[in-house]
């Protein structure tokens, strides 16, 4: 049966694409949801996945072709059985042998093993790409089914690639330190007994490494990339690749083409490029440079575009734990006996803060362009370190939690957190922020917030301090507060009598029973 490849859906103004790049040609044997061939907009690149598996039948939109939203792009024949058109007449041979004495060099022996691709998982709804960091098996090693092949890292969350099945790890495509899209091949399996590595695996390991470099002459640069080093009078040379393989693309033409404007009127500008000062050169040996992972890289570039885009600031005030800790104290136990699950500070902090942002409603709300969007529930980031950086977990509807159920999503998400298995689910949705720095030893600090939420609340360390109660000094449990907030849609009113409200929470926890 015949099916036909088509344009997707674009984006809500863009109508037409440039054909980039086919990673399949008529013959050749697909997968369901393996990549066919890269669209190109202006806007953004777009990766078009087959329909179903079968075989290429025929390519009807070429490279450097404009199609339409819903044009035909290819046919395909459906089915294992299916065969391009130009073997019909030698299919029985084609079928016994293969059709080159290379393909013949690489096919695995003869030994009843299958080969089986293993592919990037499904990474979460915002993220398209990941960086492979570690491969546990190698090339020529047994795996068993679901056994652990890899580790990937995206921008929040690592996620480990199991086996689809056992065999022999044949061939590893994707390098530690390669970024690989959502849906792409990262190795292939030879499952079965008879599963053994390639014969030629160190010179298909080898061959990746060449790829990038722009001299090759299969790497073609995207069409509308030609055009536009064209049009901006750059040379290929000029202008760093970082599509598939190095292929040159439209946008590193237009950062390129930047970079040359800003340098022209002198060399200074590239002094501005390297801020590092000079290292000595008895200290230049005793240095160690690594690259940054993608979880910090993200986490650095949120905090300065938060920094960039809010109207940030920081309003602080103190609360009296004696309260709080003489209740724990009293009832930890039962708690711990009847729940199962120690009874923390957390549950009673995030408890007010959704009490406070009841009245307060905009310091859990969000600016959406020039709308203010109030969230009538409470979804609860609690701020977690883990060795591989910060993350938020979210406990969702917190409003509706008790003391226990509180405790208990905590403790589970931040197990999660430190094993490394959140997923991209539990860390998105969030319309607050929880960051308690007081279990590092902070004793005050100014949380940055965590956009597109309009506030965060910081806990510090407690410390016993001279206070005046009822006009005599006594020694009380303190804790710093400090709430950050955007000044965009947060007044300082508002975020005042936020902060008044979870410190009379806190001191009092009998108001959080009465709604006080």
């Amino acid at each position: 049966m015949s099916i036909e490849v088509k344009v997707p859906t674009l984006g809500e103004s863009v109508t037409e694409a440039t054909v980039a790049t086919w990673f399949k040609q008529p013959g050749d044997t697909v997968a369901a949801d393996e990549m066919l061939c890269e669209l190109e907009t202006d806007k953004v690149t777009v990766e078009v996945p087959s329909p179903a598996a079968g075989t290429l039948a025929e390519i009807v939109a070429k490279e450097g072709e404009t199609v339409g939203v819903d044009a035909l792009l290819a046919t395909l024949s459906e089915g294992e059985g299916a065969a391009p058109k130009s073997e019909d007449k030698d299919s029985g041979k084609a079928e016994a042998e293969p059709e080159t004495k290379a393909d013949a060099d690489n096919a695995p022996a003869d030994t009843g093993g299958e080969a089986v691709d293993v592919m990037v998982p499904a990474l979460g709804e915002s993220v398209s790409e990941a960086t492979v960091a570690t491969w546990f098996k190698q090339p020529g090693d047994a795996v068993e089914a679901d056994e652990m092949l890899c580790e990937l890292e995206t921008d929040k969350v690592s996620v480990e690639v199991p086996s689809p099945g056992a065999g022999t790890l044949t061939e590893i495509l994707a390098k530690e330190g390669e970024t690989v899209a959502a849906g792409g091949k990262l190795a292939v399996l030879t499952t079965g007994e008879g599963g053994a590595p390639a014969p030629k695996a160190e010179a298909q390991d080898e061959a990746p490494k060449a790829a990038p470099s722009k001299s090759d002459a299969d790497v073609e640069d995207a069409p509308s990339a030609k055009k536009l080093m064209a049009e901006k009078g750059l040379s290929s040379d000029q202008v760093t690749g970082t599509g598939r393989d190095g292929r040159v693309m439209k946008e590193d033409v237009m950062k390129a083409a930047s970079a040359a404007k800003s340098a022209a009127p002198a060399e200074a500008p590239k002094s501005a490029a390297a801020p590092r000062a000079p290292v000595a050169a008895e200290d230049a040996g005793r240095e160690e440079r690594v690259k940054m992972t993608r979880l910090r890289q993200t986490i650095a570039k949120r905090l300065k575009d938060s920094q960039n885009t809010a109207a940030m600031l920081t309003t602080y005030n103190e609360v009296d734990m004696k309260a709080v800790m003489d209740l724990r104290s009293e009832y930890k136990d039962l708690f711990l006996k009847k729940h199962g699950v120690k009874l923390g500070f957390m549950s009673f902090f995030t408890k007010a803060c959704v009490h406070a942002l009841q009245e307060v409603p905009e310091v859990n709300a969000e600016i959406d362009g020039t709308d203010v969007v109030y969230k009538h529930f409470v979804h609860m980031g609690i701020a977690a370190g883990t060795p591989q950086g910060l993350v938020v977990p979210v406990i969702r509807d917190a409003d509706a939690m008790s003391f226990a159920e509180i405790e208990k999503a905590i403790a589970e998400k931040g197990k999660a957190a430190r094993d490394g298995k959140l997923a991209m689910a539990d860390m998105q949705g969030g319309t607050f922020t929880i960051s308690n720095g007081g279990v590092y030893g902070s004793l005050m600090s100014s949380p940055i917030l965590n956009p597109p939420q309009s506030g965060i609340l910081g806990m510090h360390k407690i410390q016993d301090r001279p206070m005046v109660v009822g006009g005599e000094i006594v020694i009380r449990p303190m804790m710093y507060l400090a709430l950050s907030y955007d000044h965009r849609i947060v007044d300082g009113k508002g975020a005042v009598t936020f902060l008044v409200r979870v410190k009379e929470a806190l001191e009092d926890p009998r108001r959080l029973l009465m709604d006080l």
